[in-house]
């Protein structure tokens, strides 16, 4: 288990909350995060699990589809949840498509906000743990620390 900080030292030290998590693959990979306190996407293609810091473009996320990103997620949370306890069967994931109508239309929905626009800057995000569970509605357990890419 990683090392976990408190929310209020995580503000302290720089770190900001990520809100919605959309891919993980040895680390985050996609996501809304909050970037210089404001919600963005964020993105990156070559974690290194060796490495606690990787690069990430990021661009604003507009106010209409972080509600729709928090409204998928929260489907996804309670999935989870259900799975955790052992009452819901694996091919019940709403990602797989055609198990949650919602989940479904807000994945249409979101898809022209979650490709990078041509100006999405490039950010190191350095990655840290809270205490709390991995996954719950209002976010997930780590935190980012954002810096420019060199």
């Amino acid at each position: 288990m990683a090392e976990t900080w408190d929310e209020q030292q995580l503000v302290a030290d720089g770190f900001e909350r990520v809100h919605v998590e959309s891919a993980w693959y040895d680390g985050p990979r996609e996501g809304i995060a909050d970037v210089d306190g404001v919600p963005h996407y964020f993105r990156n293609h070559d974690f290194d699990p060796s490495d606690a810091d990787d690069e990430y473009v990021v661009w604003p996320a507009g106010a209409a589809a972080v509600a729709l990103e928090r409204e998928q997620w929260a489907i996804f949370v309670r999935w989870y949840l259900r799975d955790e306890a052992g009452t819901a069967a694996p091919d019940t994931h709403p990602g797989q498509g055609g198990v949650d109508a919602r989940y479904d239309d807000l994945t249409s929905l979101l898809a022209p906000h979650r490709e990078a626009p041509d100006d999405a800057r490039r950010v190191v995000g350095e990655l840290r743990y809270d205490a709390g569970a991995r996954y719950r509605v209002e976010g997930v357990a780590y935190w980012f620390r954002w810096r420019p890419s060199r």
